[in-house]
């Protein structure tokens, strides 16, 4: 086998713009791992490249997918992953989930005597995904590339990147998600020459990527999404109708059924945390079944033997979510408009996230392009895989010699300034500095001038979007530009610099033109809030909190487990289980290895024969 090679980064002109190369030149690979973590809305996995290309590394529990669920158990222990989801069944004010959606801005949850931002929480599953590629490895691991919606905005890249430094990651890249899918399929299907479109439906975003492959080559020419619309929103709007038509034999009005979902999530939020998961098991039916049948709980959140049922139709399920299936078509035309092409231009579709799996949604692709979408490699574990493979560039793997990798903007960045109309002065115009779907890394400079008599002070606000009007744009933030020297209104010229790097990274620069003197601004969550002191200030809290061994992370989920299980069965059946899981803590106080085995192995097996119940078999 060839030997890994030290990787030289050429860039190279092409009609996008430029591009980073990495070549082998016979080098030595850094020795410590390197991973690629997908850090999802639903669920996170963590993934590596060896020689015969990337493998995901499964976690504790022997399974690929990590729920991204934060929970706090009764004895104050911080649960992650798949015994978290099962506790936020029956505790769900004890859990946190979904809280992607909310990196990068102000948004809290209280889980216990904690307050938890989602950064925080974020960085504690990564910290999970860490601990189970450190198993896998048998040695540290420091260094990540992490995957964000191409939609995401400044300050939630730049959360993500903070998230990283609090589980103690060095995230080598930030890389977006339907680029990291092409990545993947441009790893197996090299050699290829092809136009992609990547069609990204996960848990809470939606993106949508055109790439072209050549010569192992990987050029991303245009990308579109959404950062709230996925998965957990058709989940919702399927719970919501269900219990509507549960309720007044069905004589609720389906339109009626959003305000009373969300009635019943204050005042019975076990009720809401188990048809959740109900609804999940039977929008999975659907998409193999015209109809399922779901057991609503009662108030209390149980399922019992005569639970109400209810009776969904995919055709009624497909009307219910109409409004969030006709929220994909736009990105789809603007993702095509930037790149000059129709849809006939595409070549291949290819399905990337787990929401993808809706009959709907590929009916909807078939219809805009006029073709079947493609997805052979598992669409809730590519973006890993090609995380993995982006990782392995950085590390100088020889599995991916000389390939080639670009990415794009995806949504244009500027400032305000100021139009003057018939000697009327309005303020609040948005100039662009970098457009949309320019290939990255880019540094572009727009000059603005001053427009008052001796004024000595700019004030440069920061702007994501695409409308003429700031005010219907995203704010990033702001600096100001002191000492301008007095001049007559216009005289005085500052440049603004706007560099956006390969993590989707902003730093914007003024410079006054006359003196030479600059001011640099890095858009942050805040303005330089993100230092080394807060990043280690928050290190130590989340090492304040008590975890669980790795070895009892799957007593714990099997603990949870039985314990969901338990409020959905019948009288006889609670009470065999009760004794099984009565005899499974007994044996873990008493910390007898070889009776915990014999203990967890029955309460397995009983679990195991009421897979129904567990994994909504036959819903």
């Amino acid at each position: 086998m060839k030997p890994p090679g030290r990787l030289v980064k050429v860039v190279v002109a092409c009609h996008h713009g430029g591009y980073s190369k990495y070549v082998n030149t016979g080098g030595m690979r850094s020795m410590a791992p390197i991973v690629g973590i997908d850090l999802g809305t639903t669920n996170s996995l963590v993934a590596y490249l060896d020689d015969d290309g990337p493998r995901i590394i499964p976690n504790v529990h022997r399974e690929l997918l990590t729920p991204s669920v934060v929970g706090l158990d009764d004895d104050g222990t911080l649960l992650v992953g798949a015994p978290a989801r099962e506790l936020e069944t029956v505790k769900p004010r004890r859990c946190a989930s979904i809280f992607k959606r909310y990196m990068g801005s102000d948004w809290t949850v209280k889980i216990g005597n904690h307050d938890f931002s989602a950064e925080e929480l974020s960085s504690l599953v990564l910290r999970s995904l860490k601990r189970d590629a450190e198993a896998h490895f048998g040695e540290p691991v420091t260094r990540a590339v992490i995957t964000v919606p191409a939609y995401f905005n400044n300050r939630q890249r730049e959360a993500t990147i903070r998230a990283g430094e609090i589980a103690e990651l060095k995230v080598e890249r930030i890389v977006n998600e339907p680029t990291a899918a092409a990545l993947a399929y441009g790893f197996h299907e090299a050699g290829e020459e092809k136009t992609l479109l990547v069609f990204d439906l996960g848990g809470g975003t939606f993106d949508v990527s055109l790439v072209d492959l050549f010569d192992g080559t990987i050029e991303v020419r245009a990308s579109s999404g959404e950062c709230f619309l996925g998965g957990e929103d058709f989940t919702r709007t399927l719970a919501a109708r269900i219990l509507a038509r549960s309720l007044a034999n069905g004589t609720v009005e389906d339109d009626r059924a959003g305000a009373l979902y969300e009635r019943a999530e204050m005042k019975y939020p076990v009720l809401v945390a188990r048809l959740l998961r109900q609804a999940e098991l039977c929008k999975r039916a659907l998409t193999s079944s015209t109809e399922a049948e779901v057991s609503v709980p009662n108030e209390r959140g149980e399922l019992t033997a005569d639970a109400r049922k209810v009776t969904i139709a995919r055709a009624d399920y497909e009307r219910w979510v109409q409004p969030y299936l006709g929220r994909l078509e736009l990105p789809l035309r603007r993702v095509l408009a930037d790149a000059q092409l129709k849809p006939a231009n595409v070549d291949e579709v290819i399905l990337v996230g787990g929401a993808t799996r809706m009959p709907s949604v590929g009916e909807l692709v078939l219809r805009f392009f006029g073709r079947q979408p493609h997805c052979r490699l598992n669409p809730d574990e590519v973006v890993a895989l090609g995380a993995a493979v982006q990782a392995g560039l950085i590390d100088r793997s020889a599995a991916v010699n000389d390939l080639v990798v670009t990415d794009v903007a995806p949504f244009t960045l500027g400032v305000e300034t100021m139009r003057e109309f018939g000697g009327v002065r309005r303020q609040g115009y948005f100039l662009p500095v970098i457009f949309r779907n320019t290939t990255i890394p880019i540094s572009r400079v727009k000059r603005v001038f001053t427009v008052s008599p001796n004024q000595s002070e700019v004030n440069v606000k920061i702007y994501q979007g695409e409308a003429r009007r700031v005010e219907d744009n995203f704010y990033l933030g702001e600096f100001s530009v002191r000492d301008i020297p007095r001049a007559p209104a216009g005289q005085e010229s500052i440049d603004i610099r706007f560099t956006y790097d390969l993590n989707g990274v902003l730093e914007v620069e003024a410079t006054v033109v006359s003196t030479g003197r600059k001011v640099a601004h890095v858009v942050t969550k805040h303005a330089d809030d993100i230092s080394s002191a807060d990043v280690a200030r928050a290190i130590a809290a989340m090492q304040r909190l008590k975890t669980s061994p790795r070895d009892l992370e799957v007593n714990r989920l099997l603990l949870r487990r039985g314990e969901r299980v338990y409020a959905e069965l019948a009288h006889l059946e609670r009470e065999l289980l009760s004794h099984l899981i009565d005899g499974f803590e007994e044996a873990l106080e008493l910390q007898d290895p070889a009776l915990i085995e014999r203990h967890r192995a029955a309460l397995a097996d009983f679990l195991d024969e009421h897979a129904e119940l567990d994994r909504g078999e036959g819903v």
